[in-house]
């Protein structure tokens, strides 16, 4: 299962003097010690009701310490309904049973000294029937901005599947979806997370708006850039009004093609997309974009515009795709970040911003075990002696 530790950086035991990745940051009213932030990655630990267990509050809590771990870590995509699943055994953040066992987590986090935030997540067309509530309106079947079906495979009950056609929403739903981004917003301040990202990346739902190679809408929510961006703000807004100034953060992919998504004309509404974030008190808009030969590199023909989006967005700026401690330090050094967040280094080496300072060697990640379930792979990856 190929999810969100895509988002990962690329493993160095390379050592020299970086002043900038181990220097404090301001991100909202929080003060960072260092530019090292732990990436979203999907492990699929969650129970039978889709709640995160004590596992789950271990391994958060082993990469929480604020000096030698993440400055911030941003939790794996949770889903905000039944209606946003995707996957087998991902957590959601949506019922009362849910939001008691990430209380466990935040509280772990925190023992530590360590500040989390939840990625909210809704799958849209990346879903299967068997997720879906037969009782919902159009019945079970997966939504999008467009009836446009996925290339390739989806998760099912049973495994991979043939992706199915999705369910365009109508115009009388989406209001609904944007109050499913709301109440997993209360739900995340319910359980105890310092703020919450919104997951508009990596051909999800919000992402399935953005980009025109899947959103063929023909109304106010499709067509040009101001209508393709406008369920991203109205999601944004309902975000900002649970947890107001500073607490919420925007993940986009402008130019990758996980989850078959494409755009004629990237630019043209990624950029007023960060402009219109501008609008908003946010934390900070974390981008999506490898470097070359990273596997979140832009496909062949594409051309990178992090650089664009750094321009026109006027908050802190994370940068994320297969960075290591040396070409996360040039970045911050040229002013193309504020802070660089690491993926599959954080899954083997739960102290990895001491092993950067120190030049130290990184644990290896067993890929086998990303998905696999289970403490193998997940919790016991060993520390700096």
């Amino acid at each position: 299962m190929a999810l969100c530790v895509l988002c990962a950086s690329v493993l160095t035991s390379d050592s020299f003097t970086m002043q900038t990745l181990f220097s404090p940051f301001r991100l909202g009213p929080y003060e960072l010690k260092h530019r090292c932030v732990m990436a979203p990655m999907t492990r699929s630990r969650a129970d039978a009701a889709r709640a995160v267990t004590p596992l789950t509050a271990t391994y958060y809590a082993q990469r929480a310490d604020p000096v030698r771990g993440a400055s911030l870590i941003v939790s794996e995509a949770t889903q905000v309904s039944e209606q946003g699943i995707g996957y087998p055994a991902t957590p959601g953040i949506h019922t009362p049973m849910q939001v008691a066992a990430w209380r466990g987590v935040t509280d772990a986090v925190h023992a530590k000294g360590g500040l989390i935030v939840a990625q909210l997540w809704h799958c849209g067309r990346v879903s299967h029937s068997c997720w879906q509530s037969a009782s919902a309106p159009g019945g079970a079947k997966p939504v999008s901005s467009s009836a446009v079906p996925m290339a390739g495979q989806v998760w099912s009950a049973t495994g991979l599947v043939p992706a199915e056609t999705p369910r365009a929403l109508g115009l009388d739903e989406i209001p609904g979806v944007v109050a499913q981004y709301r109440h997993g917003a209360r739900c995340a301040m319910e359980a105890g997370f310092d703020g919450v990202e919104l997951h508009a990346a990596n051909g999800y739902l919000v992402d399935q708006f953005l980009r025109n190679g899947v959103s063929h809408r023909t109304d106010a929510y499709g067509g040009s850039p101001a209508n393709r961006i406008r369920f991203l703000r109205e999601v944004v807004e309902a975000l900002v009004a649970v947890w107001g100034t500073g607490r919420v953060g925007v993940r986009l992919s402008p130019t990758g093609g996980f989850n078959d998504m494409r755009d004629s004309d990237p630019a043209a509404v990624f950029v007023p997309a960060a402009t219109m974030l501008n609008d908003y008190p946010l934390a900070y808009l974390h981008v999506v974009e490898g470097l070359p030969g990273s596997a979140l590199a832009p496909p062949a023909g594409v051309a990178p515009i992090a650089s664009l989006l750094r321009k026109a967005y006027c908050g802190s700026f994370i940068l994320n795709g297969g960075y290591d401690a040396a070409t996360g330090e040039a970045a911050l050094a040229r002013g193309e970040a504020d802070l660089i967040s690491y993926g599959i280094p954080f899954i083997s080496n739960p102290d990895l911003t001491e092993r950067y300072r120190r030049g130290a060697a990184l644990n290896a990640a067993d890929q086998s075990t990303f998905y696999a379930g289970g403490e193998k792979g997940y919790a016991d990856y060993p520390p700096l002696a």
